[in-house]
C-alpha cells in the first residue's frame, strides 16, 4: 500500500502529525509519502517513517504531476483547506480527511459557546488514518534531529543545567508583553536560553541585559533543528503557544506553556505519551473577552491585553 499524507504547515502542526506517520508505517508496512511547503521539508527528512516527501514553494501544482505519477492507494489530509481539497480534486484518489472543528472554534471564539470536544488534535488527525486498521499507540510524538546538526551547550557558555525560554510566537497576542518574559528570567534561579527566530533577536538582548547573571540569548543565531537540540538537552522549558512547545513535548520535557488570546481548550496542548502529563498550563481564567482569535492578531482588540499582563508568573519562581 502506498498513502500520501498531506500536510503544508507549520513547525507545531507538523510535529503533531509525527504519531500518525509512525503509526501508519508499524502498523500497515505502507509506503509512506509526505507533501508539504519547502520550508517544512527538514521536519520530514529525518523522520524514518517517512519514505518520501515532496514539497512546493507557492502552489501544489509544482509537484502535482509527480504525485499524480505515483497512484496513490489513499490520500490522507491532516491540513483540511482548500488547497488540499483541490489536491484530493486532482489526485482522484480514496481519501479521508481531519476535522478541523471550524464551527465549534467560530462558536468559542465569536459566541463563547464551548461546543469543543475534550479531546487533543492528536487523536482527530488519527481518526483519518482509522479506515486503514490504523489506531494510537500511546507512544506520543516524534522529533529527529538530522545527523550534524545537534548543538553542544558548553560551545554556547551554558552550564550542565540549564532552562530554555522560547519566547517567540507568531502572533504578538500569544506572547508575553517584553516586561513580562524579563520578570520570568528574574524569577528563575537556573541559567535559562532564549531561543526565537531573528524577529526575537532584539528583545532577546534586551532581556539578556536585564539579568545578564542568568541569560544567554540565542534567537536567530540557531537552525530549527538547533534550537530543538537545545530543547532535547535543557531540564525544563518555558513556552508560549508555539511550535517549539511542541517540539518540547516530542522529547518528553517538562514544560510551562503560557496561553494569552488562544485556549488549551482548542486541542493542542502539549502531548505526551499515555501517562503523567509533564505540563503545566499557565492561563487566566474567567476573561469574557478570551478567546479572541483561534491564531492571534498584532495587538490586542481591546486595548488591556489582560491574558498576558494578569498572567500569575509565581510558579516559576526557583526554577
Amino acid at each position: 500500500m502506498k498513502v500520501l499524507v498531506v500536510r503544508f504547515s507549520s513547525i507545531g502542526d507538523i510535529v503533531l502529525t509525527t504519531p500518525v506517520l509512525r503509526c501508519l508505517k508499524q502498523q500497515t508496512g505502507a509506503e509512506v509519502h509526505v507533501v508539504t511547503k519547502n520550508a517544512y521539508r527538514s521536519l520530514f527528512d529525518a523522520n524514518p517513517y517517512t519514505d518520501r516527501v515532496f514539497t512546493f514553494s507557492k502552489a501544489i501544482t509544482e509537484c502535482l504531476p509527480a504525485l499524480k505519477a505515483e497512484r496513490y492507494d489513499h490520500v490522507v489530509d491532516l491540513h483540511n483547506n482548500l488547497r488540499s481539497l483541490r489536491l484530493w480534486v486532482a489526485l482522484r484518489r480514496p481519501t479521508t480527511a481531519f476535522n478541523k472543528l471550524n464551527f465549534e472554534k467560530w462558536l468559542m471564539v465569536t459566541l463563547h459557546i464551548n461546543r469543543l470536544p475534550d479531546r487533543h488534535v492528536v487523536h482527530r488527525y488519527l481518526d483519518a488514518v482509522a479506515p486503514l486498521g490504523v489506531s494510537y499507540d500511546g507512544a506520543g510524538l516524534d522529533y529527529f534531529i538530522p545527523d550534524g546538526q545537534e548543538v553542544q551547550p558548553a560551545d554556547m557558555g551554558l552550564p550542565r543545567d540549564f532552562l530554555v525560554f522560547a519566547i517567540g510566537a507568531n502572533h504578538n497576542t500569544k506572547r508575553l508583553p517584553l516586561a513580562r518574559m524579563i520578570e520570568v528570567c528574574h524569577r528563575l534561579s537556573t541559567p535559562v536560553v532564549l531561543l526565537g527566530g531573528p524577529g526575537e533577536q532584539e528583545d532577546g538582548e534586551r532581556i539578556r541585559q536585564a539579568a545578564p547573571d542568568k541569560v544567554t540569548n540565542a534567537c536567530g543565531l540557531l537552525s530549527l533543528h538547533g534550537s530543538a537540540s537545545l530543547i532535547r538537552q535543557a531540564g525544563a522549558v518555558i513556552t508560549h503557544d508555539t511550535g517549539m512547545m511542541h517540539i518540547a513535548a516530542a522529547f518528553r520535557k517538562p514544560v510551562f506553556s503560557i496561553w494569552g488570546n488562544t485556549i488549551p481548550a482548542f486541542g493542542m496542548y502539549p502531548f505526551y505519551p499515555d501517562g503523567p502529563t509533564l505540563n503545566t498550563t499557565l492561563e487566566v481564567h474567567g476573561l469574557r473577552c478570551r478567546p479572541c482569535s483561534k491564531i492571534g492578531f498584532d495587538r490586542c482588540p481591546k486595548g488591556h491585553f489582560r491574558c498576558m499582563e494578569e498572567q500569575d508568573l509565581r510558579i516559576l519562581a526557583g526554577r
